[in-house]
């Protein structure tokens, strides 16, 4: 049976209208939201040619915020019967019962809906045609694949790089190189994160029928060298903003140790394919990306 969280505790304490609103918040993963926001105001920041356009950065959040917390809505939608089996999804508001699932298909359903018109009302086109890529891509494509190939990973990556992308578009009104730098740091940390999260799980995953690699392979050699591998690759694509300009030499040295550091446990999760370890990494990739974009931040030019 899945263990309530402190916050599930104490919205059992509020009264029902309490309890339904919390639920509709949980639908929209705030935690994960706000990592959203943080790389979408990087980008944003970083991809600004002159001074930042603060009421332009102010619709650009509100747009992608929105946009997520549809998608992660309409997703808990869609997964509502494999969220029921899993204890690490078991407490979601529709499997305990505190939302009706057509609850959350129309709530997801506005939020996305009005999170696309404000990009492309408030901000700009191309933004919301990312926005449009990042909703089919996720929900259309990697959605349906979870249960069906170990290559779900991969196909998820892309929509779940895409924050960076947005943010860029928002202020520049096109892309650049600079703009796939930032969406090649998420794209490649999203397979030690993901991959740690399912050796932790891989029990419920399996009983979920959740066809991840780590999920359906005994030996574990392919999910260490993906893990390896893309821990590499984030060594280069995280120094990548400072060689073109986007940062000075604060965010460069901290990028070097960031990823020298999580390359770590990268290696120790190759070396190791215990739940210890990729708890770890687990913990270790849940640092790194907010650390390397305020850094960002912080540090641009």
């Amino acid at each position: 049976m899945a263990r309530a969280t402190s916050a599930e505790l104490a919205g059992r304490a509020l009264p029902l209208e309490g309890r339904k609103l919390l639920a509709y918040l949980e639908l929209t993963k705030p935690r994960v939201t706000v990592m959203i926001f943080l790389v979408t105001i990087a980008a944003f920041r970083l991809g600004s040619p002159a001074q930042t356009d603060g009421w332009r950065l102010l619709w650009t959040v509100a747009g992608v915020g929105l946009l997520a917390g549809g998608i992660f809505s309409l997703n808990q939608y869609i997964e509502r019967d494999i969220d029921a089996v899993m204890r690490r999804t078991g407490m979601r508001p529709l499997p305990r019962g505190e939302l009706k699932p057509r609850e959350a298909l129309r709530f997801g359903l506005a939020l996305t809906i009005l999170g696309v018109a404000m990009l492309g009302l408030l901000v700009n086109a191309l933004s919301a045609l990312l926005a449009v890529f990042t909703l089919v891509g996720y929900l259309f494509v990697y959605t349906p694949l979870k249960t069906r190939t170990p290559y779900c990973t991969l196909a998820g990556a892309f929509p779940g790089a895409m924050p960076p992308l947005l943010g860029w578009a928002a202020a520049r009104g096109q892309m650049g190189v600079e703009a796939w730098a930032l969406f090649a740091v998420l794209f490649f940390w999203q397979f030690p994160h993901f991959h740690a999260i399912a050796r932790l799980y891989r029990e419920d995953y399996e009983r979920a029928g959740v066809r991840m690699l780590p999920v359906i392979e005994a030996s574990g050699n392919r999910t260490g060298w993906q893990i390896l591998l893309t821990a590499l690759l984030l060594v280069p694509a995280s120094v990548a903003p400072a060689l073109l300009g986007l940062t000075g030499s604060l965010y460069l040295g901290g990028a070097v140790l960031l990823s020298l550091w999580f390359l770590y446990y990268g290696v120790q999760s190759f070396r190791v394919a215990s739940p210890r370890q990729a708890q770890r990494l687990l913990g270790a990739s849940i640092v790194y990306l907010p650390a390397l974009f305020l850094l960002m931040v912080l540090d641009a030019r």
